[in-house]
């Protein structure tokens, strides 16, 4: 008979729960954690509360703040000629870590999935054409990832926003040969859609 060990098992589900962490790194977790609680999981557990309490979803883009509308949305130097659509927070912070991009965003809160069964109603899709008219947007930057959800969710967004706002510029992120990337180790679909894409110099 397994062992029962009250709130530390409670933990580790918790940690299972989180994702990229199976039953096995959650134990190791929880180990370390408990066992180094006064320099770890004490300060840990004060920045989750912490967390909870202050961080907000912004009404506007969807981004996550301390303030609503988020400080992106708030400010007034964004070119809000641009709105860049992304599925995740992650995606929106990974775009602003370029300094390439000085406009808006908007969060959909996911991809289109018919296997997962996440449909047009469970993301922010309704909203987007309403920001794209009431910011006088010019372009919507479609970037997504270049899975079969992601292109699928791009197709249905381009589709939509074409009927929704005629003559709206719709565009999307280059796909193909990364920075840095040597042909030899892509792969063939990488290397495909790198030669379809490709631009005169």
């Amino acid at each position: 008979m397994a062992q029962q060990r009250g709130p530390l098992d409670s933990l580790i589900k918790a940690l299972t729960g989180l994702p990229g962490l199976g039953p096995r790194s959650a134990r190791r977790i929880a180990l370390h954690l408990v066992m180094n609680r006064g320099k770890v999981m004490e300060p840990l557990v004060a920045a989750l509360e912490e967390t909870a309490r202050s961080v907000k979803i912004c009404n506007a883009c969807g981004n996550i703040d301390v303030c609503d509308p988020c400080r992106i949305c708030a400010d007034v130097r964004r070119d809000a000629r641009f709105l860049c659509v992304v599925a995740g927070v992650a995606d929106l912070w990974a775009v602003e870590r370029t300094g390439a991009y000085k406009g808006k965003y908007h969060v959909l809160g996911g991809l289109l999935s018919a296997l997962d069964g996440v449909g047009p109603d469970d993301l922010r899709i309704a909203a987007l054409p309403d920001r794209v008219r009431n910011a006088q947007a010019q372009e919507v930057i479609l970037a997504l990832s270049a899975t079969v959800d992601g292109q699928a969710t791009a197709h249905y967004l381009t589709d939509r926003m074409a009927s929704a706002i005629p003559g709206v510029k719709i565009s999307r992120l280059a796909h193909g040969v990364p920075v840095g990337g040597e042909l030899d180790y892509l792969d063939d679909g990488t290397i495909a859609t790198a030669l379809k894409s490709r631009a005169a110099l």
